[in-house]
């Protein structure tokens, strides 16, 4: 086959395989706190608890995993990791006490460290260096579909009366067939890599850390996001089918990421960053005044609820890929794993934290006050990168 083709149907896999893992994530994510109040009968602090304790495993998990993928064949890492990750949904289904399923979540939560790891570096592997940031754009694309149409269907399952059970299933049968998907793909030869002394910059690239804690204090509004938004939806009073905040979402993100991609290949990722910025600060507060505009108009307050996820999308949308690939550029070629482990670190802490934090507001408060605080880090977040991670970019980018 000519390696024009055996390029583009290998990276067709790898979104294929990428979809189909993120579906299955994704058609969770809106049913677990219904599933742990309505069969565990835990409170809402608790349910930011159990949630991010799989963000807190795929965080540990993170600095290990750039490191193994940079030191060995990264296609069976990412294929077992796959593997155990898919296999916990069966987990799930067995599950009878919520500590089994913390134990279950935890452990799923470190094969999705590894497998995205795996998984962004084989796609960096095999894209040509011309067309990497529209590469990784489109890659991550392929979780914004299923953003939009994951927890969509796991909402409309649910609410149909379609039990727990079965939804747990079509998890494990999407993920299974995922790694189907991922066996097809046909990856570089990668040559033995000289194991180097141990060190913090081995597992973490220290150059990153910058941009990292810019990301960090991003992603913690965007877990409150993805985790909560049907419960304050629930909260404010909006009836409308709220799957659909995640398909607005998603679609804002596929509209951005089809131009943000080309613009980050032809240099400007700094610049992509600081206006993606803007629009994710707006948003937020926006998402917070939602609750105050609902009482007094209630198809207003409607339309702005899903506005802002419109506005979300786009946002992030433009943000991933560039940030993605400034990781990218602070690293040497031998290192792509670890710059994007140190990316997904940064995000997977903020996540983590954003699930707690959005729990714990909300128990003692309401959700509009924590989307209220999480727009506040968002200003911290653009104050911080353009006067401190831009330059510090600049400065140390190897490409």
């Amino acid at each position: 086959m000519p390696k024009d083709r055996l390029v583009t149907s290998s990276y067709c896999y790898m979104l294929t395989a990428n979809f189909l893992l993120s579906f299955s994530f994704w058609l969770l994510i809106p049913v677990f706190p219904f599933y742990l109040v309505e069969v565990f009968h835990t409170t809402k602090a608790v349910i930011g608890l159990v949630v991010s304790c799989y963000t807190v495993s795929a965080l540990c998990i993170r600095p290990f995993s750039g490191y193994l993928v940079d030191t060995f064949a990264r296609k069976p890492l990412y294929l077992l990791s796959y593997f155990v990750f898919a296999s916990v949904f069966a987990g799930y289904i067995v599950a009878y006490s919520l500590t089994l399923f913390i134990l279950f979540r935890l452990l799923q939560g470190g094969a999705f460290g590894m497998v995205s790891v795996g998984g962004n570096t084989i796609v960096i592997d095999i894209m040509p260096s011309s067309r990497r940031g529209e590469g990784i754009g489109y890659f991550g694309l392929t979780n914004n579909f299923a953003m939009a149409i994951g927890p969509m269907v796991g909402l409309f399952m649910m609410q149909s009366g379609v039990s727990f059970y079965y939804i747990f299933c079509v998890a494990l049968i999407s993920s299974a067939i995922g790694i189907s998907s991922g066996c097809m793909v046909r990856t570089p030869y990668k040559p033995p890599v000289k194991r180097e002394p141990l060190s913090l910059d081995r597992f973490l690239l220290t150059k990153g850390f910058p941009a990292g804690l810019s990301l960090l204090l991003l992603s913690i509004p965007y877990g409150m996001t993805t985790n909560y938004v049907a419960l304050y939806a629930i909260q404010i009073g909006i009836t409308a089918q709220t799957g659909l905040f995640f398909t607005f979402m998603a679609v804002g993100m596929a509209i951005s990421r089809i131009f943000s991609g080309k613009q980050v290949d032809k240099g400007k990722v700094t610049q992509i960053i600081s206006f993606s910025l803007y629009i994710v600060i707006l948003s937020f507060f926006l998402l917070a005044f939602c609750a105050d505009l609902f009482k007094a108009d209630h198809a207003l307050g409607t339309y702005l609820f899903f506005a802002v996820a419109l506005l979300l999308g786009v946002g992030f949308g433009i943000m991933f890929p560039a940030y993605n690939s400034l990781f990218i550029n602070l690293a040497s070629n031998s290192r792509r794993g670890t710059a994007t482990s140190t990316y997904l670190t940064s995000w997977d802490v903020g996540i983590s934290g954003g699930m707690i934090l959005g729990g714990v507001i909300a128990q003692y408060s309401s959700f509009a006050n924590a989307y209220l605080f999480g727009a506040i880090l968002t200003i911290l977040s653009t104050l911080y990168f353009n006067f401190y991670v831009a330059p510090h970019y600049k400065r140390n980018k190897l490409r």
